[in-house]
């Protein structure tokens, strides 16, 4: 993979400080503080990279010590933001064995083939991103499938949403696992008709294996986070919400400040309740480092994913006789949300299931959400039922979204669901009418981060391929505005920063966007392809497509 230019700490030093810098001759867009769509000619901020002023148009008399950089008619964004990631994930998949995308079980064998022998060293074989809805049989691979490949050591794969692993025989046998291992609550362990494990692990029962896979070194995690924030600022990311932050991520995160490395913004959610007590155990409260990090809360799971029948339904899958799994009861969420509401944290919850967002909203509400301004998430609310969707705005409960699951995972939904159900799917425009506040944002790595394809895929309701004509369910398509604000300012408010980034107006971070076409002007189809040219944090250039110097 090519990582593109990120521009560092010395290179951003070598130009020269000025009083002010006025960017010139750009075609800006954002959406401004009614959600209407504003158009600006430049951008006015000073040498501690907070915006002074936005021009629509009018010449300013500007001193002498003014720097000026022409855009070149270029368009001009707002730093866009994701409201819903992994970091160190992102970072750490960069260098584990890829699998997105492999439409079949031979082909998934044919990457970890060659990987294997690329990689001859290796203790163990880490990968992610097979989804087996891509393949012919739609089967789940098993440990038989991965020992024909590599059986001399151990191989530990997981599915692309991050809910599901397969292992080879040498990984089950290094955890222990055995036909007598029994299945922890939330979790599932596939068996064949003899009962034996077929390699496959599900949600709660991937910790199994998990344990047994040797943890990244300090230094595996700073290349990882570099590598990710490369990834994330070539996108036009300048901010993005952790959503799982343990202690030793937040380390890393700490040491790339230190020595001038972290750009990216992060608004960290703990990797649940012990990370949470870890990591404010730190002194972490308030925003760190010229505003690139903060903890604000606590991150949980309600229940699993649709791809491998872990999300949690009020009435079992039209395709199989579950219901998925709840990964707490009722009781222990009230019990650990209550903890960390206590503690003054923002909550944020996985719900994918209508039974799962149900027992999050329920929570919420006996927990007081809209008493105040505490601003708690759902994240995902993939599946509501149509009778809890305006509960959301009741309860003032903010519905974090991700508009690439509803294009990548349609098809199976529907399996999963059948047509009834499908009704309070993605429902983004019935949210937004309602008054629900939405976030958008991608779940990388589980899709990739680039946010044009989450911008295309809320207004059109379609892939990248185009389909299904029309959008799939298109009544829920939101307007450019909608979505672009679920990208920016609402994203931002999520996460507790709308005062300090989100959009660009005095006051505020000058984190901004170059990018190749005017994206409320374009097709969904060239809006998906937009390439970013530069990105700005703070004043300051941190990434190019070209390195050239800013003059």
């Amino acid at each position: 993979m090519r990582f593109p230019i990120l521009l560092t700490a010395a290179a951003l030093t070598a130009v020269p400080a000025h009083a002010d810098t006025l960017v010139r001759n750009v075609r800006g867009v954002q959406v401004d503080a009614r959600g209407q769509v504003e158009r600006f000619t430049g951008l006015l901020f000073d040498d501690t990279g907070k915006v002074r002023r936005v021009l629509h148009g009018e010449q300013l008399k500007l001193p002498g010590s003014t720097r000026v950089v022409d855009g070149g008619g270029r368009a001009m964004l707002p730093g866009l933001i994701d409201a819903h990631g992994h970091v160190m994930e992102l970072g750490l998949s960069l260098s584990q064995l890829d699998l997105t995308g492999t439409r079949s079980v031979a082909e998934l064998q044919q990457r970890l083939r060659a990987y294997a022998a690329a990689n001859p060293d290796l203790p163990w074989i880490i990968g992610r991103g097979w989804n087996q809805e891509l393949w012919p049989d739609k089967r789940f691979p098993t440990a038989a499938d991965l020992d024909a490949v590599v059986n001399d050591r151990p191989v530990w794969l997981g599915r692309v949403d991050g809910h599901a692993n397969v292992g080879n025989s040498a990984a089950l046998r290094a955890a222990g696992v055995t036909a007598a291992t029994k299945a922890p609550s939330g979790g599932r362990i596939e068996q064949d008709a003899a009962g034996r494990p077929t390699g496959l692990f599900v949600d709660a029962a991937t910790g199994f294996v998990e344990r047994s896979v040797p943890a990244p070194t300090a230094a595996m995690r700073r290349t990882a986070l570099l590598k990710a924030q490369a990834d994330l600022l070539s996108k036009g990311l300048t901010a993005v919400a952790d959503m799982g932050t343990s202690l030793d991520d937040w380390a890393a995160m700490q040491q790339a400040y230190g020595d001038r490395s972290l750009q990216v913004r992060i608004m960290s959610y703990a990797a649940g309740p012990d990370a949470l007590a870890a990591i404010a155990r730190t002194g972490a409260k308030d925003w760190l480092f010229a505003d690139r990090l903060k903890l604000l809360g606590v991150k949980l799971y309600a229940d699993g994913a649709l791809g491998s029948r872990g999300a949690w339904l009020k009435r079992p899958y039209a395709d199989a006789p579950t219901r998925g799994l709840a990964l707490l009861t009722p009781a222990q969420l009230k019990q650990q949300a209550g903890v960390a509401a206590a503690g003054g944290y923002q909550i944020a919850v996985h719900a994918i299931g209508d039974a799962a967002n149900d027992m999050v909203l329920t929570t919420y509400e006996q927990l007081g959400s809209a008493n105040g301004d505490r601003r708690w998430r759902a994240e995902h609310a993939q599946i509501v039922d149509t009778a809890d969707l305006d509960r959301f705005a009741r309860g003032r409960i903010i519905a974090s979204m991700q508009p690439v699951h509803q294009t990548s995972d349609r098809l199976m939904a529907e399996a999963r669901l059948g047509q009834q159900r499908s009704a309070g799917a993605y429902a983004w425009q019935t949210l937004e009418k309602s008054g629900a506040r939405l976030a958008f944002g991608s779940d990388f790595p589980v899709e990739d981060p680039n946010p044009f394809h989450g911008l295309a895929a809320g207004i059109s309701r379609q892939g990248m391929d185009d389909q299904p004509p029309g959008g799939w369910r298109p009544w829920e398509r939101l307007t450019f505005a909608q979505a672009l604000k679920g990208f920016t300012r609402d994203a931002a408010w999520a996460g507790f920063a709308e005062q300090k980034f989100g959009s660009l107006e005095p006051g505020k971070w000058a984190d901004f966007i170059l990018v190749d076409r005017d994206i409320s002007a374009a097709s969904p189809h060239d809006l998906a392809r937009t390439q970013v040219l530069e990105t700005w944090v703070a004043g300051q250039r941190v990434w190019a497509r070209d390195a050239a110097p800013v003059r």
